[in-house]
């Protein structure tokens, strides 16, 4: 009896497995993509709603024009992997927020907001893109799901998103932004080191193929280091390795990202 319930573990483990793009690692995957986009769509509403977005000048322009590029390389990788329907479901939207929080995120879907705080960090264009190249790749290699899957597993619950949702909301609301990350004010962990590494090598290639140097990368998270001995680190560090760590990382991958390179 127990090596049928040890079979029918693994069969199941192994049926709730997807696969992260450009790594290749396998990942729990108990909640589907309508899900988590569905939810996404709702919950990014209610925080712009509550938030001072800004809509017009510069600063907007360019979190609108970074971010659709990005999302253009994102497209044309899935299409050349003939993989468009993990794509399935996004509605694209780059919002820029004036609050002196030095974060952003994406949520599942492709919703993304960037903080006015974070904006003399990346200073320029080619800044930006790394963290929003870090930020999409987190959502299209599915992290949240991920991390909700994990949550949900621990908790007996199998694939019950919406169930859980409907019985209740308030619960899941909590859960879901806890995996998403979004708002410093919730003092949560966002994402494991393992997927913040993952996010550094796939958002590397995509703000790659948007057309900005991929060497830029490097010259940020030199910023970053410079302000680690700071008493409050920004959100956007929260459980993000150490710069040192992550410069490294960066570099030992850069010949890849540098393939994909073409300036505009």
């Amino acid at each position: 009896m127990i090596r049928k319930f040890a079979l029918a573990s693994c069969l199941f483990v192994a049926a709730a497995c997807s696969t992260v793009p450009i790594t290749g690692r396998r990942q729990l995957s108990l909640v589907s993509d309508a899900e988590m986009n569905t939810m996404a769509a709702t919950e990014y509403q209610k925080v712009l709603a509550s938030s001072r977005v800004v809509s017009s000048g510069e600063q907007a322009a360019m979190v609108k024009r970074v971010g659709q590029r990005i999302q253009q390389a994102v497209e044309t990788y899935f299409r050349q992997q003939n993989a468009q329907s993990q794509l399935e479901g996004y509605a694209w939207e780059f919002n820029l927020i004036d609050d002196k929080q030095e974060n952003a995120w994406c949520m599942p879907g492709g919703k993304v907001a960037v903080y006015s705080g974070i904006l003399p960090i990346t200073q320029d264009e080619t800044g930006l893109a790394v963290v929003m190249g870090h930020e999409i790749a987190h959502a299209v290699a599915k992290h949240s799901s991920e991390r909700m899957s994990q949550q949900m597993a621990a908790q007996g619950l199998g694939g019950v998103l919406s169930a859980s949702a409907g019985q209740n909301p308030t619960a899941t609301q909590s859960v879901f932004m806890q995996v998403v990350g979004a708002g410093s004010q919730l003092g949560l962990l966002k994402y494991g080191r393992s997927q913040e590494s993952e996010a550094d090598h796939l958002g590397l290639i995509f703000m790659a193929m948007a057309g900005y140097n991929p060497d830029g990368a490097v010259a940020f998270w030199q910023r970053m280091e410079a302000r680690e001995g700071q008493a409050s680190p920004p959100e956007f560090l929260s459980t993000h390795p150490s710069s040192g760590t992550r410069i490294a990382d960066i570099q030992r991958e850069l010949p890849e990202a540098r393939k994909y390179y073409t300036a505009r």
